[in-house]
């Protein structure tokens, strides 16, 4: 593990090539606001040409102001089109801020690295199409919790992956890089040899090695080692820029210990080493050296060079073929279904239509629609300019969507031999569940059955103290009402959709059913009794997941599950994480 000062030499010394290589594409920065964050974002700052741009984007932000589009004031005055720039556009040659960024919109993140790909931003709004040069730096302030990530998308596009939580403001030394440094590395940059077959095969080894395998990092790698030949004056790649390179970009990145280096049988080494009067016959042994020896002597050293930055975590992983996943995680609960609203929520754009008492009018964007077509109206825009002339076509009216809160809805099958084993494991997933409800606005139900019927043993909360409580006295064994509980589910989901939730349904069991709605013991007649509610569900358009939990799943639990036209799951050892992974599956489908 690398001390404090080394995470911080390596943090400015990104920000120094970041400042010489803009298409490197940016860095996140995980660190909480204080002094720390404050002097690298200030390091970077003076590092850039005076006056370059210094945007941050703003939360919530729009298309209009994130892309551009219609001047509406000089487009009133000309009477036509004016185009307005976007913060996209406006930070070229510079900086843009992203604060919050593991809370990025899902449009908002796509639109970065869109732009960060084709280093252009196209406008395509208002009646406009624009395609606008534009080549920045884009810093992601992760802020987030442990699991918490910026948009897997950015990540891939974003050279380094900085974390400053453990440097202390004792350790955060100014930088000594100058604008002069910078601009003559820069100059050094355009005169750079490409990397030669050797280096790309070492920076392509490292990467399968630590178990990175998006392709764009080893590009990156190679952009960093020829901005540090730069930085150092030099217009050639060396080894030890691939090595530092192969540390910043790949290192942050591993997901797997690469294997350590094999050591030669002392039998085999003995043999193969040359006799004295070989070594010294000259030039003529020294030949006999294939390149294949050179080249894995500088695979060797870039692996030796990643692994004092690898991620916390990895070190237990020193194993042929170990491997760990660190994928982007999912965030954490079930966070609802976006909804159409008339007057609340997240606003999302414009569209035609004629105002009313649930939808709002739009004056801005009625302007803008209205503006370019003034001096076909014969309006006139000059400075005794007359009314401005609107129609019905141009009426925009406001558009808004509201993240709806979610209900999960467990179904547990509680009959038979294996039932408390499984209401143990139940229990385990609802408390997961609900130790996250406070991250997403999720609520968690329990609906066990057994016996005859089937019982709401937890309405919809998100007390994770009551739901302790009543699990804790959850019993089991008997028969199987399996028609009963779902349609218990199904009403309890419509219920919760009519208060403006979003209701999951997780039903476990092993799909066979042995009690008809009218508690009669007819298996025939309760397995149809489950395929109608199961049709029921679907006609409800409710969404479901079920989760064949019996030893060896014979079919019963995916007949129902297609029948509810929901996901099926086979999980004869139900575990909790499994269990929400489900959910979180089931959230994202919608």
């Amino acid at each position: 593990m690398t001390g404090a000062r080394d995470v911080w030499a390596d943090a400015i010394l990104a920000a120094a090539l970041l400042a010489i290589d803009p298409g490197l594409g940016g860095a996140t920065l995980r660190a909480g606001p204080g002094p720390v964050r404050d002097a690298w974002l200030s390091g970077l700052r003076a590092l850039l040409p005076e006056g370059a741009p210094w945007r941050r984007l703003p939360p919530g932000v729009g298309d209009d102001r994130l892309l551009g589009g219609l001047d509406l004031a000089a487009a009133l005055g000309a009477g036509r089109r004016v185009l307005q720039k976007g913060l996209l556009a406006e930070a070229d040659g510079g900086v843009l801020i992203a604060p919050m960024a593991e809370r990025l919109d899902s449009g908002v993140a796509a639109q970065l690295a869109g732009t960060l790909e084709e280093g252009a931003v196209r406008i395509e709004r208002d009646g406009m199409a624009e395609r606008l040069e534009t080549r920045f730096v884009l810093i992601a302030l992760d802020e987030g919790l442990e699991d918490e990530r910026p948009p897997e998308a950015l990540l891939q596009r974003l050279a380094f992956h900085i974390e400053l939580d453990g440097v202390g403001h004792r350790d955060a030394e100014p930088i000594s890089a100058t604008p002069a440094d910078i601009a003559e590395a820069q100059g050094a940059l355009t005169r750079m040899a490409p990397p030669d077959e050797a280096a790309i095969h070492a920076i392509c080894s490292a990467a399968d090695a630590l178990g990175v395998w998006s392709l764009r990092a080893p590009r990156l790698a190679l952009r960093v080692a020829a901005a540090l030949a730069a930085l150092e004056g030099r217009e050639v790649i060396d080894e030890s820029d691939l090595a530092t390179a192969a540390r910043l970009v790949l290192a942050p990145r591993a997901t797997r210990m690469p294997a350590p280096p094999a050591e030669p049988d002392s039998a085999e080494a003995e043999a193969d080493r040359p006799d004295a009067d070989e070594a010294d016959t000259g030039s003529d042994t020294d030949t006999d050296a294939g390149p294949g020896e050179g080249q894995g002597a500088l695979d060797d050293l870039l692996l030796e060079a990643t692994r004092s930055a690898l991620p916390a975590g990895l070190e237990a992983m020193w194993v042929v073929g170990g491997s760990v996943s660190r994928s982007a995680p999912s965030r954490a609960g079930a966070a609802g279904a976006r909804l159409p609203t008339a007057k609340r929520g997240r606003r999302i754009g414009t569209r035609p239509g004629k105002p009313d008492g649930a939808s709002g009018l739009d004056l801005v964007e009625t302007l803008k629609t209205a503006a370019p077509w003034q001096r076909l109206r014969g309006a006139n825009p000059g400075p005794d300019r007359g009314p401005l002339r609107v129609r019905r076509d141009d009426f925009r009216i406001r558009r808004f969507e509201q993240r709806s809160e979610s209900t999960v809805i467990f179904v547990v099958d509680a009959s038979g031999s294996a039932a408390l084993q499984r209401l143990a494991e139940t229990k385990g997933a609802v408390e997961l569940l609900l130790a996250e409800a406070y991250v997403r606005r999720t609520q968690v139900a329990l609906i066990a059955f057994r016996g005859e019927t089937a019982q709401l043993l937890l309405p919809p909360t998100r007390s994770l103290a009551r739901a302790r409580r009543e699990l804790a006295e959850l019993a089991g064994g008997g028969a199987t009402p399996l028609a009963s509980a779902l349609e218990a589910a199904a009403a309890l989901g419509v219920a919760e959709r009519s208060k403006g939730r979003t209701p999951l349904l997780v039903i476990m069991t092993d799909g066979r059913g042995n009690i008809a709605l009218d508690g009669a013991a007819f298996r025939t007649r309760a397995e149809q009794d489950a395929l109608n509610a199961c049709r029921r569900i679907r006609a409800a358009g409710l969404s479901a997941a079920l989760i064949d939990i019996s030893p060896r799943p014979r079919g019963d639990g995916a007949k129902l599950a297609e029948a509810m036209g929901g996901r099926f799951a086979a999980l004869p050892f139900v575990e909790a994480e499994r269990v929400r992974d489900v959910v979180r599956a089931l959230d994202g489908t919608r």
